[in-house]
Parts: structure tokens; C-alpha cells; sequence
């Protein structure tokens, strides 16, 4: 049995509400790393999704933030974020997001990223569009870096935070500006709705990106790995997403600054060679 979208939006929204009831207290948190937390929130806003899916799909297979794999049939398969953006969540710092995917044998068929605290709803179906609140999503048409306004993150890992400085350094001086907002699922839907017009990350997980880039993909978006690969969900993961004329010239300025190791050239990856 598949769910439709209107299921996961349901789970979206129970888990978001109850987000909000959370939302500008004092939390109980844990260090997952150095500086990556988890709140009780997380936890309980997980254990809402996995009992709303079990309960209706039972045997599918779950890949979630806080629990990790819950083995099932890979024909049906889970990506599930309960709280992305949980630093920005405990701080009171309202940028944060449910995020809920799911996969059929030919990848992600539907995805779901819901703002709670702007009840806003972002949603797609593949082969069928993007949509906010029921109305349809386009990326932006910006063609030009300079007229381009961008979004990215950082990972904890030391490595990661000197690799993408280096990149944020190059393309805040060539664009309007970079921002980092701290939920990669609110940055590809902010990609997919045009108030952004790229977005790139050097390290992040599946269950941020599944749903964000289904999203982004069905609003018109080019949305591939670092490499120009058409996999961004296998780990490690990494992502570029934007329109297909800006994807290319941010593929070609972030391979021409030569930051990122083991980089291929976009155009015979696209071509099909090793």
C-alpha cells in the first residue's frame, strides 16, 4: 500500500503542531557532537511520525534523524526529519521545519516539508509539481550570479566548516549575497518557491534532503550532488540546486575554485564517463 500526499502532509502537520507547542521554551538538550544538539522535541516529534506510519504502512522501511534505519521493504521507504533546524528551534529562532519523504522503487515519489510557524506547507508529487498551500512553485529565472541571492550550510565536522568557508568566500563576493538559514529542508523549498536562487551543501544527511529536493526538482530546479551526479541521497551526501542555467555556472565556480577535493568535470559526468 503507497500513501498519497495528503498522508504525509497529516503527519507533517501533527508533528508540526506540536513543534509549536515546544516552540520559545526552555529545552532539555543533548550534545549529539561538539555543537550538534537534539531537544526532547525532536525525539517526541519523531516518535509521532514513526507511530503515524507504522500504524497506517506497516512493513515499510524508515530512515529517520534521531533512530536511524527501521528495517522494512525497500520498496517502500521512509526519509524522515522530525525537527530540521533544531539549533535554531532551541534558541527560539523561528527557522525550522518537519520534513517527510517517501520512496518507491524508482526513488522519491512524494515529499513534504512542513514551517509550522508560518503554516506553511510545501509539497510534491513526482512527475506532477511542487506546490505551497496548494499553489503552484517556480524557481526563480536568475541566469546571472551577481543578480543571485544564495543559501547554504554547515556541518559540525572541522573539515567541512574550512572546506565550504572557502566556497562561501568566493560566492558572497560574486552574488548578491549568501545566506545560511540552518534547515537545508526550508533551504530547497526556499529554492523551489524563487525567494532564493541556489543553494549548495558540502555535507548533509538524506533525511534533510529527500523531501527538499523532490520539492525543488518538481518547481523546475536542476538538483544533483557536487559532482553533477543525479544521486544526492546516497552518503556521503552533498547537493547543488538550482535552476538549470544557474546550476551550470555554480557547478563551474565552485569547480574552478578547486576547494572541493576529488571533483569531476561537470560536463563528462553529464555525458556519462568514468
Amino acid at each position: 500500500m503507497q500513501p498519497t500526499l495528503a498522508d504525509l502532509q497529516a503527519c507533517a502537520r501533527q508533528a508540526g503542531e506540536f513543534l509549536c507547542q515546544g516552540y520559545g521554551l526552555q529545552h532539555t538538550f543533548e550534545h549529539k557532537g561538539r555543537i550538534d544538539l537534539v531537544t526532547e522535541y525532536d525525539k517526541r516529534s519523531e516518535e509521532i511520525l514513526l507511530g503515524m506510519i507504522r500504524s497506517r504502512f506497516p512493513g515499510h522501511s524508515i530512515l529517520s534523524e534521531e533512530t536511524g534505519s527501521h528495517p522494512g521493504d525497500e520498496d517502500h521507504r521512509w526519509y524522515i526529519d522530525p525537527l530540521d533546524g533544531t539549533t535554531n528551534f532551541a534558541h527560539g529562532l523561528p527557522i525550522f521545519a518537519v520534513s517527510i519523504a517517501y520512496a518507491d522503487r524508482q526513488g522519491v515519489r512524494l515529499g513534504v516539508v512542513y514551517d509550522p510557524t508560518r503554516d506553511e506547507m510545501f509539497s510534491a508529487e513526482r512527475g506532477f509539481g511542487a506546490w505551497l498551500n496548494g499553489k503552484p512553485l517556480h524557481v526563480s529565472p536568475a541566469s546571472d550570479l551577481l543578480q543571485s541571492l544564495l543559501t547554504t550550510g554547515f556541518a559540525y565536522d572541522d573539515w567541512v566548516i574550512d572546506t565550504n568557508l572557502k566556497l562561501f568566500d568566493r560566492l558572497q563576493r560574486l552574488t548578491q549575497g549568501v545566506r545560511r538559514l540552518g534547515s537545508a529542508a526550508l533551504d530547497l523549498c526556499y529554492v523551489a518557491a524563487g525567494r532564493v536562487d541556489g543553494y549548495w551543501e558540502v555535507s548533509v544527511q538524506p533525511w534533510d534532503l529527500a523531501a527538499g529536493g523532490l520539492i525543488a526538482a518538481e518547481a523546475g530546479a536542476l538538483v544533483t550532488n557536487l559532482q553533477g551526479g543525479a544521486d544526492y541521497l546516497t552518503p556521503p551526501c552533498n547537493i547543488l540546486a538550482a535552476n538549470p542555467v544557474l546550476h551550470d555556472v555554480l557547478f563551474q565556480t565552485i569547480h574552478a575554485e578547486g576547494a572541493l577535493p576529488g571533483l569531476q568535470n561537470h560536463h563528462d559526468l553529464r555525458k556519462g564517463k568514468k
